[in-house]
């Protein structure tokens, strides 16, 4: 409608009713009808417009948005009423054919065929009226965006002519199914919220972006795979109980299940592959009352960052992944936690693993590899030929011993329940589960090697000596890998103790250890192919050999043979021997001292020489819980073995820092408790401090007892294999 034809009109008085429009909409020039009498009655139709309604007239102040449809001639493009229309009012709407935005919210419109009027229209909002016919208009070519929102109809029909469309609101109505939707190929948004749906069907191949089928009677996700240009998704308050059908939406971002009734924690597994799933609303839902329900939420959805309305934060999902799929280095941690804490509820005694010295580990030799490889067989082989130097610590596991196991021999075969109280008892050092058993290494396999003084030899998983070497103990390493994965599974396959899957699972588990071979260097402390065991012994007993020494002690040896009548004498020539040279080996494998590491010990003798004398803080106190003792009078109390010790020990051939033997566990714990003090240490007379520019060799710190300060991250060097069995005292 052009300006001219918004200006007032001059009043015409007929009684007649206006005449009919013509088809084209053009609305007749010549008649004008005239405002409604003082009594209020509207000719047409014999009705009376009510208060608050806009008359034909009262239109024209709603119009906005001015624009030209020639050089002379302009129109306004948009109109907006928000309150009841008169009839005529209503009537007068089809005269507006240039509008391309029409708002008529609550203006209690029963059809919309004015609509047909409008060529133009681009927008449509006819929502809260009691509109009961599916677009009962002619299509304008360009609609986009229609809103139908709050009216009364109850059947959808074919929109093919209307390609352009993009919005569609249809909430709270009383549709029962989709359908007419299939040809409108630029629909990006649609809403069917607050219906009488109960189905998703007729959704196909359309480019929905935004899918809104919220409080509808839907109890599955049908036909929704086909959408693949959905980004955000609102099935709330229905009935739904599966998540499966929402697996292939690679765009979808944001998901509303609220107020559904999703049981299962395992139904967030069907969203998993979801890339970009952001935004997951489970509230309302029965799935809340699950144990860890948040937890297992965001573990299987780990790309999630709001989760029922809160933001998923980093700790959460560092904890739900802890929990459901902790990395090893998580679950060794845990594992040494709970055993140490088991151990140190029990009554503590002195442990013969411990009696090296207060600064040295319990040599040990682990042997690890896959399943079946092969190790306990070298590990028992090795412990027969070096019978001397180690004893086999025997595990304990729940599986039922195979064909031709001995128990307490290959295994301590226990059941769960006993497994568990010896747990609970603080019996173990370290234990894993491979596959459903249990697998256990305990401090009595341990204590039995060392109270023989020999080196305990044990084989393990890998997942074994993740948690061996979170303890205190440093054994020494050696990884027994196949490299012919064609002849391992064969060899797994004819034992005939295991299944396919098995025999999968083992081969894939080499790559394991290959892989923690080559990213931490170092790890193990030696590898050995073990595709021949025959050949695998070869390289795994020079290798003890070199631990030991074997080879440089016997090529060094220039005495022979002792006779049958000097045996004992040349017992203890051997054991000197022996006690010697592994101390000078332990002391080729300590690490000189940097100037740095001599100035902060000289600073810690200092240190303690001043709390000794009382002038600093009680903190380095503690650094004197293992004092000296003297005997009264000033006079000390040697036994035999500890003046045959001091006799045939020289000052080179006391234990370092770093290393020592299980052959002078004894002597070194009585020495370290009755032996006299070296000069400088502890027991210096604090009004006379030493000499600040000497600096002891590191046989003297040790012998001291406190080569490191009490907390000291850095552990002591590997210890070697001791150098044979302990003697006995004569």
């Amino acid at each position: 409608m052009s300006v001219s034809e918004c200006a007032p009109q001059p009043v015409v008085t007929d009684p007649r009713p206006a005449p009919e429009l013509p088809a084209g909409g053009a609305r007749p020039q010549d008649v004008v009808v005239a405002p409604p009498t003082s009594g209020g009655e509207d000719e047409e139709d014999g009705k009376i417009k009510e208060e608050g309604e806009l008359g034909e007239d009262e239109i024209g102040d709603h119009l906005s948005d001015l624009g030209t449809v020639t050089a002379a001639e302009h129109v306004y493009r948009s109109l907006s009423i928000t309150q009841g229309l008169s009839p005529r009012g209503k009537s007068a709407l089809c005269s507006y054919i240039y509008l391309q935005n029409l708002e008529v919210p609550f203006s209690k419109i029963k059809d919309l065929s004015c609509v047909s009027f409008m060529p133009h229209l681009i927008t449509l909002d006819a929502s809260h009226n009691d509109i009961t016919n599916f677009f009962g208009f002619q299509p304008p070519r360009n609609l986009e965006e229609v809103n139908l929102s709050h009216n009364h109809m109850s059947e959808m029909k074919d929109l093919s002519a209307y390609p352009s469309l993009r919005r569609l609101n249809l909430d709270y109505n009383n549709f029962r199914e989709i359908r007419g939707l299939q040809r409108c190929v630029s629909l990006t948004h649609l809403s069917l919220a607050h219906n009488r749906l109960y189905s998703t069907r007729g959704l196909n191949s359309l480019p929905l972006r935004d899918v809104s089928l919220k409080a509808n009677q839907i109890q599955r996700v049908e036909n929704m795979d086909c959408l693949r240009a959905l980004q955000t998704l609102d099935l709330s308050y229905n009935r739904i109980q599966s998540l499966s059908g929402l697996q292939n939406l690679d765009y979808l971002g944001v998901i509303n299940l609220e107020g559904n009734l999703v049981r299962e924690i395992k139904e967030a597994c069907h969203l998993h592959d979801l890339p970009l799933l952001r935004v997951l609303n489970l509230q309302e839902n029965p799935v809340q009352d699950q144990p860890d329900y948040r937890l297992a939420v965001t573990f299987f959805l780990q790309r999630l960052t709001t989760l029922d309305q809160k933001e998923v934060t980093v700790e959460e999902k560092v904890s739900a992944m802890n929990k459901f799929d902790p990395p090893a280095e998580v679950v060794a941690a845990k594992d040494h936690m709970v055993h140490l804490m088991y151990h140190l509820m029990q009554p503590q005694v002195l442990l013969n693993s411990t009696l090296p010295g207060l600064d040295t580990p319990y040599p040990m030799l682990v042997l690890t590899g896959p399943q079946a490889c092969g190790k306990r067989e070298l590990a028992h082989k090795l412990c027969q030929h070096f019978a001397d130097f180690f004893a086999y610590g025997t595990c304990h596991t729940t599986r039922s011993p195979y064909f031709g196991e001995v128990d307490g021999c290959d295994y301590h075969f226990a059941s769960e329940e006993e497994f568990q109280r010896m747990t609970h008892m603080g019996k173990f050092i370290e234990t894993i589960q491979y596959r459903e058993h249990h697998y256990g290494l305990s401090w009595d396999a341990i204590e039995a090697a060392a109270q023989d003084g020999l080196a305990c030899c044990v084989h393990m998983e890998l997942e074994g000596v993740r948690s061996l070497k979170m303890s205190r103990l440093e054994p020494r390493y050696v990884l027994l890998v196949p490299t012919d994965l064609e002849a391992y599974a064969c060899r797994l396959r004819q034992r005939g103790l295991y299944s396919h899957a098995q025999v999968q699972t083992a081969v894939a588990r080499v790559a394991l250890y290959v892989t923690v071979n080559r990213r931490q260097p170092g790890y193990f402390d030696n590898v050995i192919p073990c595709d021949d065991l025959r050949e695998a012994y070869t390289m795994l007993s020079q290798v003890v050999r070199d631990y030991l020494g074997l080879d440089e002690q016997m090529a060094g040896k220039s005495t022979p043979a002792t006779s049958a009548g000097d045996s004992l004498a040349a017992e203890k020539e051997r054991d000197r021997d022996n006690r010697v040279f592994g101390n000078k080996v332990e002391a080729r494998m300590v690490p000189q001292t940097t100037s740095t590491e001599t100035a902060a010990l000289q600073r810690r003798r200092q240190l303690a020489r001043e709390a000794v004398a009382g002038q600093s803080a009680a903190a380095y106190t503690q650094l004197f819980s293992r004092s000296p003792v003297t005997a009264p009078g000033g006079a000390r109390a040697v036994s035999p073995y500890q003046q045959e010790h001091r006799e045939n020990s020289s000052p080179e051939s006391r234990p370092s820092s770093g290393l020592s033997t299980l052959s002078l566990a004894r002597a070194s714990l009585e020495d370290m408790y009755d032996g006299p003090e070296p000069p400088g240490g502890l027991g210096q007379d604090p009004e006379q401090p030493a000499d600040p520019t000497t600096t002891p060799d590191r046989s003297q710190l040790a012998s001291r007892g406190s080569s490191s300060r009490p907390g000291a991250d850095a552990k002591p060097i590997l210890p070697p294999i001791p150098s044979g069995r302990r003697t006995s005292e004569p």
